[in-house]
C-alpha cells in the first residue's frame, strides 16, 4: 500500500464514492458507453491518459509518459533529499538497483558526500 495524506486522500475518496468502488482495481477501464469496468487500467492506457491531459493542457505530450511521473517522483525525492528507502515506499519501485538510477545524478552538487572531497 501506499501512504497518502491531505488532498490526494480527498480525491481518493471522492473517486471511489463516484465510481462506487468498494473492492478491486481503484483505476478501471471505462467503455465507450461510459460504463465502468471491473478491470484494471493497462500500462499502455494510463501512458495514453497522461498524454492526452498533457496536450488539453497545452503541454507537449511528446515530452511526457506514465513512466516519466513515477521517474519524476523518485528524482525529486532526490532532489529533496529524501532517504531512496523512503520515496521507495512510495513509487513502489521493488529494486533498489532501479530506483537508485533515479538518485544518481539528481541534487549530486547538494549532498554531503560531494562535500566530503571540498
Amino acid at each position: 500500500s501506499v501512504l497518502l495524506i491531505g488532498r490526494s486522500v480527498d480525491a481518493l475518496k471522492a473517486w471511489l464514492e463516484a465510481a462506487r468502488i468498494q473492492d478491486g482495481a481503484v483505476f478501471r477501464a471505462i467503455d465507450q458507453w461510459g460504463n465502468l469496468k471491473t478491470r484494471a487500467l493497462t500500462p499502455q492506457s494510463v501512458n495514453a491518459i497522461v498524454k492526452k491531459r498533457c496536450a488539453l493542457a497545452g503541454l507537449d505530450p511528446q515530452d511526457f509518459s506514465a513512466h516519466g511521473l513515477r521517474s519524476g517522483f523518485l528524482t525529486e525525492a532526490a532532489n529533496r533529499d529524501i532517504p531512496i528507502q523512503d520515496a521507495m515506499l512510495q513509487s513502489r519501485h521493488r529494486s533498489l538497483a532501479q530506483a537508485s538510477s533515479y538518485y544518481s545524478d539528481a541534487g549530486r552538487s547538494r549532498r554531503r558526500s560531494a562535500r566530503l572531497l571540498g
